[in-house]
């Protein structure tokens, strides 16, 4: 089944949260939030503008084909109007230029006079080889001169930037940008990748529907897909719209910018930096013992223990929403490190009664408990999502069979589209 609707109930949301949620729905948002920071005398000033035509009620509930639990709208003209959300990315040329300006000089005329500069996604520079840019949509990169990077030019930039934190990682103040840095055995800085970080508006919409439950999420996908900018967004709605308490454990300063500061792109979530990647585990818990929030965003779960954190913060009933490293739900079901954050998985041995009644092997695979988080993204591709109820598919899958998932797309007109009841199977790679 295909619908436009923003409405997939998989789970009872709390009738208090559907009242507020329904109300924000009929309402014609238009909103424009600025930020302006000066920094050595230079003003940079920032505009996030995002808009909102909803116009969908939810009325009473039904079981669809499938899984789950699908919204009755309120008629036939409601159905026909859908919710939109422009999705716009700021291209502020302040905000460009500060990324641009630890850049070789010739680099940085040739990338501000780039037609293509609002596509900009990195600018790789390694010791001895020329320097490249790679844009959004496009394969591969662009060669920016035909003169290769000397060791004095990466010096200047890293006096530009900085010291690098724990993880080689640095940012800008009041910026998204982030600069990684490639070292020698020696310590020495021999590359650099300066991604460039934007806020995006409109990619909430994909989402947006699932809010409202009030259950964790977690986010999978490749890097560049889309997460940190997904997640960026989750806690501006989250706070702003839906006044929840939000906390952001930010270890790399990359959902809220560089800087003491946090970006205006998060809202009024609050944000917790962390000094060592380590230390993302401890900030986490420390978070929910002394701040009291109702959501937690957390970037890159990574380790057993900022599993475990995660599993301990959602037995104290507070929201979370984590991206963690995999591409599909297979991925962290194999990876014993991050299994618990869909169930985990054990090895059971059945009776000979049992395994003749399952017709199955005496030895099968199980999930060992709740799952930490009740949903499942796969962003596949930036506009190409196929969520999961964590629970039923890992359970469908250690059975060796394809669960039933929804596929959230866009059309042409960067309309959200859901299918539900969609076979795992069929999903695109």
């Amino acid at each position: 089944m295909m619908s436009h609707c923003h409405t997939s109930l998989w789970a009872n949301p709390n009738p208090v949260a559907v009242a507020r949620v329904t109300s924000l729905m009929r309402l014609n948002l238009k909103n424009k939030l600025y930020y302006k920071k000066k920094k050595n005398n230079i003003s940079y000033s920032y505009s996030y503008s995002y808009s909102y035509s909803l116009s969908l009620c939810c009325v009473g509930l039904r079981a669809p084909m499938g899984f789950g639990y699908s919204s009755s709208c309120f008629d036939d003209q409601h159905q026909k109007q859908q919710q939109q959300h422009d999705v716009v990315v700021q291209d502020d040329e302040d905000d460009l230029r500060s990324l641009l300006q630890i850049l070789p000089h010739d680099l940085h005329e040739n990338l501000l006079n780039e037609p293509k500069r609002a596509r900009l996604l990195e600018v790789i520079l390694d010791l001895g080889r020329m320097p490249e840019a790679r844009y959004l949509g496009e394969l591969g990169g662009q060669y920016l001169r035909r003169t290769v990077v000397s060791l004095e030019e990466l010096e200047h930039a890293q006096n530009a930037i900085g010291d690098f934190g724990g993880d080689n990682r640095a940012g800008i103040e009041g910026t998204l940008h982030r600069i990684s840095a490639i070292k020698s055995r020696k310590g020495l800085i021999i590359g650099l990748t300066c991604r460039v970080g934007r806020a995006v508006s409109g990619q909430i919409d994909m989402v947006y529907d699932m809010l409202q439950y009030e259950k964790s999420i977690l986010f999978v996908g490749r890097p560049g897909v889309g997460k940190t900018t997904v997640l960026r967004e989750i806690a501006r709605v989250l706070s702003d719209e839906f006044h929840k308490r939000v906390v952001i454990i930010d270890t790399s300063n990359e959902i809220g910018g560089d800087g003491n500061i946090p970006h205006a792109a998060i809202g009024g979530a609050r944000r917790m930096q962390v000094t060592e990647p380590s230390m993302q585990h401890k900030v986490m818990i420390e978070a929910v013992e002394n701040h009291m929030p109702e959501v937690i965003i957390v970037d890159e779960i990574g380790t057993a223990a900022e599993a475990l954190a995660c599993r301990s913060i959602a037995q104290r009933g507070v929201m979370l929403i984590a991206t963690a490293h995999g591409q599909q739900l297979e991925n962290i079901l194999k990876n014993p490190t991050l299994s618990d954050l869909v169930g985990g998985v054990e090895t059971v041995t059945l009776g000979d009664g049992e395994a003749k009644a399952r017709r199955s092997q005496k030895t099968i695979l199980e999930r060992q408990a709740p799952p930490t988080f009740e949903f499942l993204i796969e962003m596949r591709q930036r506009h190409y999502w196929v969520t999961h109820q964590t629970e039923k598919s890992v359970d469908i899958l250690l059975r060796g069979k394809s669960p039933q998932v929804e596929l959230r797309t866009r059309d042409k007109k960067f309309k959200v589209v859901i299918e539900r009841s969609k076979s795992y199977d069929e999903c695109e790679a």
